[in-house]
């Protein structure tokens, strides 16, 4: 059995998710002083796991109705 999300909530859980990955971002990268690169590869990092979330359909978004699919 695959587990899946609503459409409503996979909307809600990417956009804590990427709030929550971008000040994680932000507060690690002021901590290490990293650099550019660093924070672009940690910016792709966090992206690839919702892309396959999303992939492999455990995420359901519709981007909050904002791209409605013609019937």
């Amino acid at each position: 059995m695959k587990y899946r999300l609503g459409n409503r909530t996979s909307d809600i859980v990417i956009t804590i998710y990427v709030i929550i990955t971008l000040f994680g971002r932000i507060y690690i990268e002021s901590i290490f002083h990293s650099n550019t690169i660093n924070s672009f590869f940690m910016g792709v990092f966090t992206l690839f796991i919702l892309w396959i979330l999303i992939k492999i359909k455990i995420l359901n978004p519709v981007w909050f109705g904002l791209f409605n699919k013609k019937k």
